[in-house]
């Protein structure tokens, strides 16, 4: 198929993995990157032999089919809707927007332009999770009744020069991790109905812990201690603790529990990982990774990392005429339900959703296959 035409606006850390991981996919060819900082956007275009553009002149390029968006959260509406409003596509890191508003006006104007809006998780589409998936779909532990996910550190200053935006509105642990258990939650068991939640803010500034900033105190203005239960619409309850005020933990990152049994799926964070099974007499026992490439390790010791799977599936998805997987309908339900959680904390209560979607379709082994290079 025809190579689809990516640009990259943000140039921070993430941009990296983008960039190095787009040619493993035969859709895509990333051909120019913007920064509102030019010196960032010619540093990564001279790393990776692309084009350093300026936003506006990322945004009118000819040769640009879809833009993706690495900027900050607080960003990510007001760019996202300059990407539609200038012809292209656009796939956005998570969180895709930070108000079920936002996403809807992106939804009007994608609409009526007939363009494509994406969002990053893509992890889902690993291996590990789409076997997760092919054992919970062929009803090998019975219709899921609960579960339970924690997803718990002592925050983001320990490792990032500049973690600032973790720690303010549209980021924290549920903001900025939560995507990837909310996401692979739903594409496992379905939509959720309602969600109520305890939060907190245990301390009010943070200190960072590296780089050149190492000893400065950044504030702190977003809970940072969540916990919260999600009601599915098949009648599911998952139990959610999400928080960057833990020293250690014994807890695994998601178990989900069937009528007939139960699964120990990996960290969502990631694309593999090692699930586990049990059946009616309660004993975990390793499941077998089957040959699914998003699966294969290709980073460091153990880690499967296809960061731009989503994107690929995108762009195919907009050449064959089908729905694509990561899709706008999948990361407005999931920001609602992550805003909701912080919502229900706030006001201590139970708080049904507005919004649903589909299951995304599972992605096989041949399926991932074809998206390679």
């Amino acid at each position: 198929m025809e190579k689809i035409g990516v640009g990259i606006i943000g140039c921070g850390n993430i941009s990296e993995a983008y960039l190095r991981l787009a040619p493993s996919f035969k859709a895509l060819e990333v051909r120019a990157v913007a920064d509102i900082n030019m010196d960032a956007a010619k540093a990564r275009a001279d790393q990776f032999g692309v084009r350093a553009e300026t936003v506006d002149d990322l945004l009118a390029a000819s040769d640009i089919d879809v833009i993706v968006n690495l900027t900050i959260p607080a960003a990510h509406f007001e760019l996202t809707r300059r990407i539609l409003e200038a012809g292209k596509h656009a796939y956005s890191e998570k969180p895709f927007v930070l108000t079920l508003d936002e996403a809807e006006t992106l939804r009007t104007l994608a609409d009526a332009k007939g363009l494509r809006v994406g969002s990053a998780p893509d992890t889902f589409l690993g291996g590990a999770h789409q076997q997760a998936r092919a054992i919970i779909d062929d009803g090998t532990i019975g219709r899921i009744i609960g579960g339970t996910c924690h997803v718990m550190n002592h925050g983001m200053e320990h490792w990032h020069p500049n973690p600032d935006f973790f720690y303010q509105p549209g980021a924290g642990p549920v903001l900025d991790l939560g995507p990837y258990y909310v996401t692979n939650l739903i594409q496992l068991i379905g939509p959720v109905k309602t969600v109520a939640a305890m939060t907190s803010a245990t301390f009010p500034e943070r200190t960072i812990a590296n780089g050149a900033r190492e000893g400065e105190t950044v504030p702190v203005d977003t809970p940072t201690n969540i916990h919260a239960l999600l009601e599915f619409e098949n009648g599911a309850i998952v139990t959610l603790g999400s928080s960057w005020d833990v020293h250690a933990h014994e807890h695994n990152n998601m178990e989900l529990y069937g009528a007939d049994g139960s699964l120990k799926v990996p960290d969502p964070n990631f694309f593999n990982g090692q699930l586990a099974q049990s059946g009616a007499e309660a004993e975990f026992t390793d499941v077998a990774a089957w040959d699914h490439p998003f699966g294969v390790v290709n980073q460091d010791k153990d880690r499967a990392n296809y960061r731009c799977a989503g994107l690929a599936d995108m762009a195919t998805a907009i050449a064959e005429g089908r729905p694509h997987r990561c899709s706008l309908e999948l990361a407005t339900h999931a920001v609602e339900v992550m805003t909701t959680i912080l919502r229900a904390g706030q006001e201590r209560r139970f708080i049904d959703m507005t919004t649903t979607c589909e299951r995304p379709a599972p992605l096989s082994p041949d399926e991932a296959r074809a998206l390679l290079a």
